[in-house]
């Protein structure tokens, strides 16, 4: 089983920045693709930023310019640098995570996810 643990969201006014972290952790041998997503109130999830295990990143068109998503393989962590935050950041943000485990599995793995609200 494995287990992500997203940390770092919160109240911003506009303008303002945060730092996503997620941290994966149970029996994992390697992980492929991590990624960011978001679910504002009454829309559909959406991916915001991805990153391979090579780190080739791709973000969502609205937060180009504005986020940095990286990892440390290391650590089994993906981060989400976000910049001159606006009122339509506001979400809820999820992180997943395809991970191959012990026996040959691959599975993709969601976080709990963390509130993200930009107002003034």
């Amino acid at each position: 089983q494995v287990q992500l643990v997203e940390s770092g969201g919160g109240w911003v006014q506009p303008g303002g920045s945060l730092r996503l972290s997620c941290a994966a952790s149970g029996s994992i041998v390697s992980i492929y693709d991590m990624g960011w997503y978001r679910q504002a109130p009454g829309k559909q999830r959406e991916l915001v930023a991805s990153i391979t295990s090579g780190g080739n990143t791709n973000y969502v068109e609205s937060v180009k310019g504005r986020s940095t998503i990286s990892r440390d393989n290391a650590k089994n962590t993906v981060y989400l640098q976000m910049n001159s935050l606006k009122p339509e950041d506001t979400a809820v943000y999820y992180c997943n995570a395809a991970v191959a485990g012990v026996r040959g599995t691959y599975s993709v793995y969601w976080g709990q996810g963390t509130q993200v609200t930009v107002s003034s």
